[in-house]
């Protein structure tokens, strides 16, 4: 078996991931005493990181792209803006759990520290990989390198996000239009995930109407969901005829992390870029149908 090494900023690039988000894993779980819930899911965003771009350089360096039963067009640039994605959230999350008002040994607080600052690393190593790798105009290129396909990417995250913040605790069960968000957040979370893996999985033939008609139309849907939504979240939650407290509470200020109040802001903003990335992908999708015709 041929072992191919071709030097590249895009080699580099993901040697440098691979290496931070290495790194960053490493020293957390070496030092950093990781006690709470959320360390278990920066280890995993680090660590999955890792695993997935070891396996990319592997099946390029051995020339095994097609035997992978998969688009390999498109399956690099979807984990690597995946991976952008995790370890931009860890470099937040871990820091706002293990390092503000932490009372923790220096020694400790150092590994932590450390562990932040490798991990925005490889969230900028992650980004410039997207950043190489995304397709240029007049390229011929996988759906998932084009601006829609990245924007399917982060919608997905983001609803991930999303709901992570509305079911811990369960925030959404006290009306039924929250429940109704809820609906939307897993109708649009569904249809988006189920288009990266048609991608990626090379399946868009199968489908018995054109492709790109059919993303047209779910960006359109997803559009006026989501707008609808950016709406009602808020008043639900923060008005208080609609039984919401638009103040902040004192106790959230001596919390560890977020409080109740803090999530379901950070819902509501999320909402907010969720709705605009759905809107640029209509425009993007409309154009796409427009030069296909």
């Amino acid at each position: 078996m041929a072992i191919v090494l071709h030097s590249s900023p895009l080699l580099w690039t993901r040697l440098a991931a691979l290496v931070f988000s290495c790194v960053a894993f490493s020293v957390a779980t070496h030092g950093g005493r990781l006690y709470h819930g959320t360390g278990d899911w920066c280890i995993f965003c680090w660590a999955f990181s890792f695993a997935g771009t070891l396996l990319v350089l592997l099946v390029e360096l051995f020339s095994l792209q097609t035997r992978a039963p998969i688009s390999w067009k498109n399956f690099p640039i979807t984990f690597a803006c995946y991976a952008a994605l995790l370890c931009l959230s860890a470099s937040i999350i871990f820091p706002l759990y293990f390092l503000k008002g932490s009372s923790s040994p220096n020694e400790t607080r150092d590994f932590r520290i450390v562990s932040t600052v490798f991990s925005c690393l490889a969230t900028i190593a992650y980004m410039s990989e997207v950043s190489i790798s995304k397709a240029r105009p007049g390229e011929v290129a996988g759906y998932m390198a084009t601006a829609p396909g990245l924007l399917k990417v982060c919608e997905t995250f983001l609803a991930c996000i999303i709901f992570v913040f509305v079911s811990d605790p369960v925030v959404y069960e006290r009306n039924h239009a929250l429940k109704y968000c809820m609906s939307v957040y897993c109708i649009c979370f569904i249809l988006s995930a189920a288009i990266i893996l048609l991608c990626v999985g090379e399946c868009t033939g199968c489908l018995p109407f054109p492709f790109a008609r059919f993303l047209s139309a779910y960006a359109l849907l997803a559009v006026v969901l989501y707008l609808s939504v950016t709406i009602i979240w808020p008043i639900f939650n923060f008005d208080p005829k609609h039984g919401g407290n638009k103040d902040r509470p004192y106790n959230c200020s001596s919390q560890m992390g977020l409080c109740i109040w803090d999530k379901l802001m950070a819902v509501a903003v999320l909402t907010g870029v969720n709705f605009i990335l759905y809107l640029a992908d209509l425009i993007y999708s409309t154009r796409l149908v427009f030069v296909s015709a």
